[in-house]
């Protein structure tokens, strides 16, 4: 009995399950596990990549060449530096990203104005629909789409240009090729401005806009005093959004001239490419990718400080 009595006193060692439980239940722990999963992905597909690049970066490092890697310090980024070729492709990438990015944004401002303001249209989902069919087109099908369209000899637009006794080579000429394939992006990436035009201009209060035609507010003053500063947030990130994707464009370019006619479409993520898988200079390629990352980020620093002047503006003035 006494032994019967032993064992049952004796307290039972919680299970794997209840253990478990116990965890689940921290207040303290809980949102650390549900957080865990993100980080570990965060973790092993960004942050390990950008600190190898890193650290590949400051080696010589070809692989081409059997000889192992070579510690070069700032090397790769001096060649960088002193490398005409790359300036003059960086240039050309700032004039791309300016000019896609402001014709999109304005192309799409007006489209998108002009759907707001004509919901009772017939047909407008149907417009609609058919007018972001360009932007979940893949870039291969647009480039191939349009090589035949640009076509000197059997294209659609010279054959129309040829009623006119003119024949144009679209990428083929240095004089041309350039506005060429900016057209073909401003054409796959202007129904996203649209998108968000719409978003933001949804974001407005409805109850704001129905005051402001009460009171008889002419429509400048509703957009900049009502308008404007409810849809800008969401209209900023779009534009941050395109900023970053118009300056890492390579794949558009690539099929379409493979930066040519000569270099003159040739953008910094094609030289990227060409250095990393063509002259297979990992440790130049890992210098200029760094080069590319820290000016997405110089980008993104001024985006989200004009986006966040005007609050400011706000806690100062309160």
């Amino acid at each position: 009995m006494a032994d019967a009595r032993t064992q049952t006193d004796t307290p039972r060692r919680p299970s794997v399950g209840q253990k478990l439980g116990r965890l689940l239940d921290d207040a303290r722990l809980f949102p650390l596990l549900l957080v865990l999963p993100a980080l570990l992905f965060f973790l092993i597909w960004n942050v390990i990549p950008v600190l190898w690049l890193v650290g590949l970066s400051f080696y010589d490092y070809s692989l081409k060449s059997a000889a192992a890697p070579s510690f070069t310090g700032l090397g790769n980024f001096d060649d960088i530096f002193f490398d005409f070729s790359v300036w003059e492709s960086l240039s050309r990438t700032f004039v791309w990203v300016a000019l896609s990015v402001g014709i999109e944004t304005v192309l799409g401002a007006l489209l998108g104005l002009l759907f707001w303001g004509s919901s009772s249209l017939p047909g407008r989902r149907v417009a609609l629909t058919l007018l972001f069919t360009p932007m979940i087109i893949t870039p291969v099908a647009v480039g191939a789409f349009y090589q035949y369209l640009y076509e000197p000899t059997f294209g659609i637009y010279n054959y129309f240009l040829g009623f006119f006794g003119v024949n144009i080579d679209f990428v083929g000429d240095r004089q041309w090729a350039f506005a060429s394939v900016l057209a073909v992006d401003v054409w796959m990436w202007t129904p996203f401005m649209i998108l968000i035009t719409l978003a933001a201009l949804g974001s407005v209060p409805q109850a704001e806009l129905e005051a402001a035609e009460i009171d008889r507010l002419s429509w400048r003053r509703r957009f900049w005093h009502i308008i404007l500063p409810r849809a800008k947030f969401i209209l900023m990130l779009g534009i941050l959004l395109r900023t970053i994707e118009s300056f890492k464009t390579m794949d558009l370019i690539y099929l379409m001239t493979q930066g040519g006619p000569g270099n003159t479409t040739e953008l910094v993520a094609l030289s990227l490419y060409r250095n990393a898988f063509d002259s297979f200079q990992m440790g130049r390629s890992s210098a200029l990718a760094l080069v590319l990352l820290l000016t997405a980020i110089a980008f993104t620093s001024v985006y989200l400080y004009i986006l966040n002047l005007n609050s400011r503006q706000q806690e100062v003035v309160s």
